[in-house]
């Protein structure tokens, strides 16, 4: 069988509504996957099954996980919150969530098997906390998460950059361990994307303001563009490849880091021109 293929493979998707994690669940079924999608709301896409799920709540992950039985092949972590929402919701959602229900499908994923989550470039400066990240990712459960998350409101803000710049550290954590019983776990970082929640992103910060962060490349992603990678880093191509996050910015990152891109100065023009 192709590397490249998912014929025969077992596949968990959580997020499959919109956006970004739409489009890779239209690609898995191309690819021949058994997809089983997990929403807090319906999917379009034709799958082998469809449950509902609210990552905000442990109560309602444990009944998603419980809802489908046996092991799996790959788990694709695509859901998330905008920072539209309240922070502590944000923070749910796009980490402590994300983790608990990670952890509940590990013991289920096949040897040779892979996890994979969508974070995003606007946690790229993770380093500069990673010492608060480390005593977040220290919590041993879901309620102690929420609990550091409700005493540290200045560190965690709106809670999307933070959550993002968390799920990232995390990701590169597990790879150690998660690899011990077999199994890869990798997380891609996309630059602004357009999706149905680009709309909340411009509401918090303006369309010019977002712009900023499509330098050098000078254009938005499509989902698709986000997806391909994401199943990628799934497939067994990606087999030697753990513990990692790929930046999918058109240059970004790589951009800022060699002093071509300066971001206060770009965020400067934009305030200025305001």
């Amino acid at each position: 069988m192709s590397v490249w293929s998912f014929a025969g493979k077992r596949v968990v998707i959580a997020g499959c509504a919109t956006g970004m994690g739409e489009a890779t669940a239209r690609e898995l079924v191309r690819l021949g996957a058994e997809l089983h999608g997990f929403d807090i709301r319906p999917s379009a896409v034709e799958m082998a099954s469809f449950h509902p799920i609210d990552l905000s709540s442990p109560d309602s992950i444990a009944t998603a996980v419980a809802s489908l039985g046996g092991e799996i092949d790959a788990l694709f972590n695509c859901a998330g919150l905008p920072q539209t929402f309240p922070a502590e919701a944000v923070m749910k959602v796009n980490f402590i969530g994300l983790r608990h229900w990670t952890e509940q499908w590990l013991p289920r994923i096949r040897k040779g098997g892979s996890v994979s989550s969508i974070t995003s470039t606007a946690g790229f400066a993770w380093s500069q906390h990673l010492p608060e990240i480390m005593e977040l990712l220290a919590t041993p459960d879901f309620a102690s998460a929420e609990a550091w998350v409700a005493a540290h409101p200045d560190l965690v803000g709106d809670g999307y950059g933070f959550s993002k710049e968390v799920a990232t550290v995390w990701t590169m954590m597990m790879g150690a361990r998660t690899i011990k019983q077999g199994v890869r776990i990798n997380c891609i970082c996309p630059g602004p994307t357009q999706t149905p929640m680009m709309n909340d992103f411009e509401e918090v910060a303006g369309a010019t303001m977002i712009d900023v962060f499509t330098l050098p490349i000078e254009r938005r992603s499509t989902p698709a563009e986000q997806a391909y990678p994401l199943i990628f880093l799934g497939s067994d191509a990606a087999s030697y490849i753990n513990g990692h996050a790929l930046n999918v910015d058109g240059g970004f990152v790589g951009a800022v880091a060699t002093g071509q891109i300066d971001v206060a100065a770009e965020v400067g023009k934009v305030l200025a021109s305001n």
